[in-house]
């Protein structure tokens, strides 16, 4: 198992949504919550965004690999969930 690097914006409808995916995905596959996940605000502290290649929030990295970038799915958010997990 790795920690992975989630990316988002405060009020970013598209990570509100990928939020709530977690939640979801949390419920049905309970052996994810023990996944470190370092939470980053994009906009405090920036220099730590700026470190990181992405364009777009929410933005999952997994051992400094972007996996996850942009509008979510469920499918998406599951599939960082799966390889962090088997990682």
């Amino acid at each position: 198992m790795r920690p992975l690097t989630y990316f988002f914006i405060p009020g970013c409808p598209y990570c509100i949504q990928a939020k709530q995916y977690m939640v979801e995905i949390f419920a049905d596959h309970p052996e994810f919550k023990s996944i470190p996940i370092r939470e980053l605000d994009e906009t405090a502290p920036p220099e730590i965004a700026n470190f990181y290649d992405y364009y777009y929030t929410p933005c999952f990295f997994l051992d400094g690999k972007k996996i996850m970038e942009g509008i979510p799915t469920k499918k998406d958010i599951l599939a960082v969930f799966e390889a962090a997990y088997k990682a």
